[in-house]
Formats: structure tokens, sequence, C-alpha cells
């Protein structure tokens, strides 16, 4: 089965019209995408946008084969012209299916949101799930055989719906997850590569012909990653972004839960909201065994928590304390941690604070406290294949 994206942008295309925002400012070129349209096979058409004629030509296609014309989603705006020789588009009601001529079946599928997803089975029988902008599908249920080959979906605005579709065993390993619908949330280029590999997602060009169920080389998510960052730069919004797209998620906090703090409480309920309602949350600074044991990815929030637990454990304060044995056993117990990183098979992510780019701290504490997060970071960082900064909210690559 062969699919061609004649657009792959929002509604509204990327730029948006007239939008002034950084996003559509940058939006040119190959990074400038019409609406989101599908042929496939030359004989279906998913979704009728403005232009598809002059889209189909520009990538070496005819629409004068297309038997079958799908809407997904309400259009706003002024009614798409159809152009000659097409069939006049409709929608297949939810859980029903459509038989074509040129051996294609359309189920489509009930969403949460309005519109309609569609399933599509080819003639030899690979299978590909489109769904419109916002929308994930309702009612999900487990079938081992039910994977799709590809699926075409709003993975950036939308990224429950990757998690949704593999917590039933509907995208696997090998499933070619294409990101469509692009707005502009997120700057195009390199961002929005990190981004979607992140969740194990691709994006394409305007125009590009794919094969369905034929390998595709997309990059591997990242078994172990540490994000850095100063105070309030984001970086705990970025680690939780990192695994949206998966369900499951055991969520480790080692700050533990003050008693009396009512401001760190109120920090507390600001994380739990973010999070999805799937993920669990585990209040420990016993990281080792998770590292060591099976079960779904952990974020761990933070590193830097953990390392005043483990200091307060081995009497760093004290002078006497640390040069009689604490700095021996603290080093101890940074490797254990180091080690089980290394050794884990889950997928880990893992926030801490950077804080030796700052003031010199007054007290020899202090001091102390940014000499062993300096070490502990570097020490975690050599066992991640991918380490970033993230400075005012923007993730910087500093490995993988």
């Amino acid at each position: 089965m062969e699919l061609t994206l004649l657009g792959t942008g929002a509604p509204s295309g990327l730029p948006r019209p007239g939008c002034p925002c950084a996003a559509c400012a940058v939006s040119l070129g190959p990074d400038a995408r019409a609406a989101t349209a599908l042929l496939i096979d030359g004989a279906l058409m998913l979704d009728l946008t403005p232009g598809v004629a002059f889209a189909a030509a520009r990538a070496g296609h005819s629409l004068g084969g297309v038997r079958q014309v799908l809407l997904s989603h309400p259009h706003d705006g002024p009614a798409v012209e159809v152009p000659a020789g097409l069939p006049q588009p409709g929608r297949v009601p939810d859980g029903r299916e459509l038989a074509l001529l040129t051996g294609h079946r359309v189920r489509a599928v009930a969403l949460d949101a309005p519109g309609t997803g569609y399933a599509v089975t080819g003639p030899d029988g690979q299978r590909l799930l489109y769904l419109p902008p916002g929308g994930a599908p309702a009612g999900l249920e487990e079938n081992p055989e039910d994977v799709y080959d590809m699926v075409l979906a709003d993975v950036v605005g939308r990224p429950d719906v990757l998690s949704r579709l593999r917590a039933v065993g509907a995208v696997g390993p090998t499933t070619d997850v294409v990101a469509v619908h692009l707005d502009h949330d997120v700057p195009p280029g390199a961002e929005l590569r990190r981004r979607l590999a992140a969740a194990g997602a691709r994006a394409v060009p305007d125009g590009t012909t794919l094969a369905v169920g034929a390998y595709e080389d997309v990059p591997d998510v990242p078994r172990r990653t540490l994000v850095l960052g100063g105070a309030r730069s984001g970086k705990s919004v970025e680690a939780e972004r990192r695994l949206e797209a998966f369900p499951e998620v055991l969520y480790v906090a080692t700050g533990g839960t003050r008693n009396g703090d009512g401001e760190w409480a109120a920090r507390v309920s600001a994380h739990r909201e973010r999070r999805p309602g799937s993920w669990r949350t585990a209040e420990t600074c016993d990281l080792v065994p998770l590292l060591a044991g099976e079960g779904p990815p952990l974020l761990i929030d933070c590193l830097s928590l953990w390392l005043t637990d483990a200091m307060d454990a081995v009497g760093a304060w004290d002078d006497a304390e640390w040069a009689g044995g604490g700095e021996r056993a603290l080093r101890k117990r940074v490797r254990e941690l180091t080690d089980a990183v290394r050794a884990t098979r889950r997928t880990v992510v893992a926030v801490s604070n950077e804080v030796g780019s700052g003031i010199v701290p007054a007290t020899a504490s202090g001091r102390r406290y940014r000499d062993e997060l300096g070490r502990l970071n570097a020490a975690f960082a050599a066992e991640c294949e991918h380490v970033l900064l993230v400075v005012a909210g923007q993730a910087l690559v500093l490995r993988g």
C-alpha cells in the first residue's frame, strides 16, 4: 500500500495566514505545510483540502483514479471546492466498514473528540490508522493481532494518542508513526524532530510518498536520558514531555511530602495535575531497586533531592563525620546508583539541577553540596545516551 501525503499541516496550514508568531515566521520552504490530506494507492483520499490537485501533481500523481473521498473532521472556513472528476466527499459512520472495489477496506474509528478516524487495510493486508487533529480513539480494547503498520496522527497536539495505542498493543516496535496536522505549537526543524523522536515518531515534508509496512529507520527512544536545568527553567516539563506518549509511567518523587510546607505541597500538586492520569507515583529515594527491576518507564524527579537525602544519611554536613567516612560512604552510594543506571533495562528519564554556573555558595556546606551535585550529574550523564540542558524553557542537546 502506497501513501502520499499531499499535506501534513494543521487545518489552517503552516505558517498560519496572518500569524506573527516565531514558529510561523520560520516555517518556510520545506518546513511550510498545507493542511493534511492523504492519497492512498491513487484510489482513496482522506480529507479534501484546498489545492490538493496541484499538490498531487507536484508529487507526481493524478487524482483521476480516486474512487472515494472521506472526511475525518469538520472543516472551518469556506467550503472546499471539489476538483473535477473527484467523487463527492463523505464520512463513514463510527464502527462501520466500507469496502472499495480496489480491495481496500476502511473502518471508521470512534474518537473522544469531534471527527472520525479511519483504519485502512490494503489489498495485501497492510494496515494504517489515520486520526484527525485533536482526536484520539475511544473505547480501545487489547487485541494482539491488531497492530498497525503505520499510524498518522496529531502526535504533538495529542501525545496521549500513542500512549493509548501502545497500551492496547495497537502500536508496536515496528509501527511507523508519522506526525501530521502539524501546527505552530513547536518550532519546525531540529526542535520538532527532537520532540517527535522522543515519542518514537517522525515528520516528513509535504508530497512525500511512503510504503506502508516498509521498515523506516526512525531514531530509537533513548533508554536513559538526563535533563539538567536551573530553577524554573522548564526541566521537569521537558522530562515529562519525553514520556507523555507512553502508558503506565512510574513517576519517582525524591522530595518526600515535607509535611506542613504549604509551598512545597503547591508545587507537588501542580506537578501531579500536569501529569497524565495513567501515571503512578512513588515517593522514595531508594532508586537502585527500581532501576534493577522490570516495569514501565521511570521518571526520576529529581537527583538533586536524592543527593540531599544521601548526604543527610552519611552526615555530610558535619566536617568531622565527612572526613571520618562520610565522603567515602557518599561516593559508594553514587557509584551504586550509576552502576544501576548502566545496568538498567528500563527506560529512564531523570531530572537534576545545574547549580555550578551560579553564585559561589557562602557556606562550606553549600559549597560541598554544589561540588557533590556536579560530580553526581557528571557521573549520571556518563551513563546516559541522551543529555539535555534546559535554559529558559529551551532544550539544548548535550549528547544524543
